[in-house]
């Protein structure tokens, strides 16, 4: 075969590779012309390449970070270096639709990009050409694998009755509480408070009726609670409550306003009221307290104050 032949033979060939491979490739001036547009950026974008020719990039995409790109290529063209991007910086470059059946629920294509210098015979960077990578189903898998994660560690740390925190989580946020004040000085409060006379509601309206009776709790002490505060299911019938840069008086109105809430609310169950009340104890922190457990027994002593002497009532520790 002639080398004539074969030259031509190569040049068809790496057209035809230049225009059937599975990446996107595009080339541009310095004054970000299009230059080169491969089947497929035509296949994604809509566009043949001779309405993209000599045209220029962001008026072709005003939806490129025309900022971001500038600054991403002038690095290219400057030091002649290669430059790389990937999906978790920047989702995108081009806007392309998503018509990947697997990764269907994703809106658009995810990209990785390289940006390679194209130089002339002199060196002298003239144009660049960028790379596309469609990485939707890596991207997808990803966030995918990375959302089941994070329902499994709210799985975790969350009681599955009451949706609030369980007592392993919030025993741990009390401890870092407790270091942080150690530390740095501060007030916060500890609270802890039971139902009164929950065996009676078993007894009387069964399990059910009892685990509805602890969501309400629950959702009541919701609306109670401030953004800084954590509240946590401790065990049974029993809640504990953070409260956060709270001292004594703060915590005594939290306390009572939660205690008046719970005695004028009623629930209904299988056509039965249930009347609730609470029996509170709560503990601001104290030097004296050598480990975060002292300051749990603290309360727990106060709440076990009031219980013993009437229930539905607020006791400090500091009244013992």
């Amino acid at each position: 075969m002639p080398a004539a032949d074969f030259n031509m033979n190569e040049l068809h060939w790496l057209m035809d590779m230049f225009n059937t491979v599975d990446v996107g490739l595009v080339v541009l001036d310095r004054d970000y012309k299009v230059c080169i547009w491969n089947g497929f950026m035509e296949n994604h974008s809509g566009l043949l390449p001779s309405a993209v020719k000599d045209k220029d990039l962001f008026d072709l995409f005003p939806s490129i970070d025309e900022k971001w790109f500038r600054s991403k290529s002038e690095s290219v063209f400057i030091l002649n270096n290669r430059s790389f991007t990937i999906w978790e910086q920047q989702p995108y470059i081009f806007r392309f639709k998503n018509y990947r059946p697997i990764t269907g629920k994703a809106d658009h294509m995810y990209q990785n990009a390289t940006f390679i210098p194209l130089t002339t015979t002199t060196g002298e960077v003239s144009h660049i050409c960028i790379i596309i990578y469609d990485v939707t189903d890596e991207a997808v898998n990803k966030k995918e694998l990375e959302e089941a994660n994070s329902k499994l560690e709210q799985m975790s740390r969350t009681d599955a009755l009451t949706k609030l925190t369980n007592r392993g989580y919030w025993e741990e946020k009390l401890r870092k509480e407790y270091m942080r004040i150690v530390r740095s000085g501060g007030c916060s409060s500890l609270l802890m408070f039971d139902i009164d006379h929950f065996k009676k509601v078993n007894d009387e309206h069964g399990h059910r009726g009892g685990d509805e009776a602890l969501r309400h709790i629950a959702d009541l002490l919701r609306k109670t609670l401030r953004e800084t505060d954590l509240a946590g299911r401790y065990g049974g019938e029993e809640f504990a409550v953070t409260l956060l840069d709270t001292d004594h008086e703060g915590a005594h109105i939290f306390a009572e306003r939660l205690r008046t809430l719970i005695e004028n609310s009623s629930i209904y169950f299988d056509g039965k009221q249930i009347q609730l009340t609470v029996s509170i104890g709560f503990a601001c922190f104290d030097e004296k307290f050598d480990r975060y457990e002292k300051w749990v027994e603290a309360a727990d002593k106060a709440l076990y104050h009031s219980k013993e002497n009437g229930r539905n009532k607020v006791t400090a520790y500091t009244d013992l």
